[in-house]
């Protein structure tokens, strides 16, 4: 097997070759720079590398047949964000490849209404990633189901893993959180803190990505989401994190107007998309149709994110 990835050094990338490469794949990571994966592995010895600067060759409708011309069975594209991108690729890859997977975002769903939420639910989409994701995998679903396209999508939750920020029980990304809850200290949260938050390790997103394309009936023309067994309210987040760092939680409860001017403007937005959503996704078809079997809790995957903080000392746990 053939296997193009398309942003393939990044969160997902760092796990995926690696398990593509184990199963004897022949892989091709496609990247604007060559950077290292967030985890060094032998695997990438093997993996060719080739250097193309989507944005530009998009504006001269290039990139696809750029992405053609490597030649492959599969293709992976973990970095489209626009339709027009999509669009563009679709049509130079159609009747080129036998698969053509894309990473999408549980955030097609805009708010939850009946939990936990099926793909069948009905796309609601608000602000410019979700609306333009859930525009992608519309038309991608279109053209397998009406043009044979072989395509399927795959809607991660909040990534997390050893190499960068996890979302935190307070709805953003400054690690400073966990130092509050390590240290004992009082941590305030928005309203009853009764919002939702749904991580996924990025090995089991990467997992997805292969039991997709070994599964291809069951995977054509289908979306799947891929997140972890279980989501977390971030009260219940914030208690176990300070249980893990052997602390009893301090919460304060803010009416949200009252909590957004605790915390800087970047932050309350990103509380406030993560809150205004409150994802709390169903795993059961990627389950039944591609035996994706997460490993990791949503506790567990942000833990072993704090332990690297911790050891690289990002955060400072006494």
């Amino acid at each position: 097997m053939k296997v193009v990835i398309i942003g393939g050094t990044g969160h997902i990338g760092t796990y995926l070759v690696p398990r593509l490469v184990d199963l004897g794949a022949e892989v091709t990571v496609v990247s604007r720079q060559k950077r290292e994966p967030y985890q060094p592995h032998g695997a990438w010895k093997k993996v060719k590398h080739v250097l193309l600067d989507r944005e530009k060759l998009e504006q001269q409708n290039a990139f696809g047949e750029k992405i053609r011309e490597v030649g492959s069975d599969v293709v992976i594209d973990l970095i489209c964000f626009t339709p027009e991108s999509n669009r563009h690729l679709i049509k130079a890859l159609r009747g080129h490849v036998r698969h053509f997977l894309h990473c999408g975002t549980i955030w097609t769903h805009g708010p939850s209404v009946e939990v936990p939420t099926t793909e069948a639910t009905p796309r609601k989409p608000f602000g410019d990633y979700g609306i333009q994701k859930a525009a992608i995998e519309a038309d991608l679903l279109d053209e397998a189901r009406r043009n044979n396209f072989p395509a399927t999508v795959l809607h991660p939750g909040h990534i997390v893993g050893p190499g960068w920020n996890p979302l935190n029980p307070a709805g953003h990304f400054n690690p400073k959180v966990f130092e509050t809850l390590a240290g004992g200290e009082e941590l305030a949260l928005p309203n009853l803190g009764l919002e939702t938050v749904h991580h996924v390790h990025a090995d089991d997103v990467a997992q997805s990505f292969v039991k997709a394309a070994l599964n291809w009936g069951n995977a054509v023309g289908e979306s799947f989401h891929v997140v972890s067994p279980a989501a977390l309210t971030l009260r219940g987040y914030a208690e176990k994190m300070a249980d893990f760092f052997g602390q009893e939680a301090r919460l304060e409860f803010l009416p949200w107007e009252t909590w957004k001017k605790t915390v800087c403007d970047e932050e309350a937005r990103s509380t406030w998309d993560h809150i205004a959503h409150s994802p709390n996704c169903s795993i059961e078809k990627a389950k039944r149709l591609l035996e994706y079997q997460p490993r990791h809790t949503s506790l567990e995957a942000v833990q072993e994110s704090v332990h690297w903080l911790v050891g690289n000392k990002i955060i400072n746990i006494s």
